[in-house]
């Protein structure tokens, strides 16, 4: 009976255990940053301001520096319809412990809006950052895009889609670079046109029925040989889809001579993509930071 007692309680030890380690390690890795949270990137008094969605977190370094910092916006992943600034504190935490001022987003999401509004979204965040960062020591003449899944489309669209800057009065030069992680929907006209796997319907939520939108919100028409350079990822086990059309992004990048990286990562699978970023020294990390110009800490 006493064994039955000892061997129930292991568990019970272990989950303290592991929660203590967890709490002592976040503890480690938030104390040389400070989170500025739930800044609106949209004006009250806009029609469609959100006060959930359209808001940001800004994860500073607490060491102080001489000279501005380099900026990465980084942009949720969730299939168009899901997901939030606050699921992915682990990657403003790590950017800012490792001397890059993190800014990470929220945008509103399907049914509610379709992906032209969500791209508006994220170029309106962008244009708070150019415009705000710097009271934060961020360098508005350094800042990268990032994202995760449909994030990663979304965030190739602010370095490839050149309308899209100029709706929201930016600078044509503004984005310096993306780092693209398993990035979906970078050629939605020509998934939504053949529709392949079962349940592709659901995407016709975010992307609407006309393929004019399809083909206008996909990364890959909007390639020029003017984008800034480009870190792109994929897991040897993420979805075909994304593989597939990752890759034909690639060779369009090429073709029109963008300077990129573009790296297949082995055994990978898609949400493996995103949660390796809770790890200081993985390979994404170790290759945004000289990509972006942070200076060791």
């Amino acid at each position: 009976m006493l064994f039955l007692r000892l061997f129930w309680q292991v568990p019970a030890v272990l989950l303290v255990f592991v929660i203590l380690v967890f709490l002592v390690n976040e503890c480690a890795v938030a104390r040389p940053s400070r989170r500025v949270k739930d800044v609106p990137y949209v004006a009250a008094s806009e029609p469609d301001f959100d006060a959930k969605r359209h808001v940001l977190d800004v994860y500073v370094p607490r060491r102080n520096a001489k000279e501005l910092r380099p900026v990465v916006l980084f942009i949720h992943g969730g299939n168009w319809d899901s997901g939030s600034k606050n699921l992915y504190w682990f990657v403003g935490r790590r950017l800012a412990k490792q001397g890059v001022v993190a800014v990470v987003i929220s945008y509103r999401l399907a049914p509610a809006i379709q992906v032209p509004g969500m791209a508006d979204d994220c170029a309106r965040a962008l244009r708070w950052v150019q415009r705000h960062i710097a009271e934060l020591r961020g360098d508005p003449a350094r800042i990268f895009v990032m994202g995760h899944s449909a994030g990663g489309g979304l965030a190739a669209l602010l370095a490839t889609d050149q309308r899209l800057l100029d709706k929201w009065q930016l600078p044509r030069n503004v984005v310096k670079g993306a780092i693209l992680d398993d990035p979906a929907g970078l050629d939605m006209f020509d998934y939504l046109k053949k529709m392949e796997y079962p349940g592709d319907d659901q995407y016709l939520v975010p992307f609407g029925q006309d393929s004019t939108v399809w083909r206008a919100v996909s990364p890959y028409f909007q390639v020029t040989a003017q984008c800034p350079p480009m870190l792109i990822y994929t897991g040897s086990r993420t979805y075909p889809s994304i593989a597939s059309s990752t890759q034909k992004f690639h060779q369009r990048l090429r073709e029109l001579g963008v300077k990129h990286e573009y790296k297949i990562l082995p055994g990978k699978k898609h949400i493996g993509m995103v949660t390796q970023l809770f790890w200081q020294k993985n390979l994404i990390y170790r290759e945004l930071l000289p990509f972006v110009g942070a200076s060791s800490e």
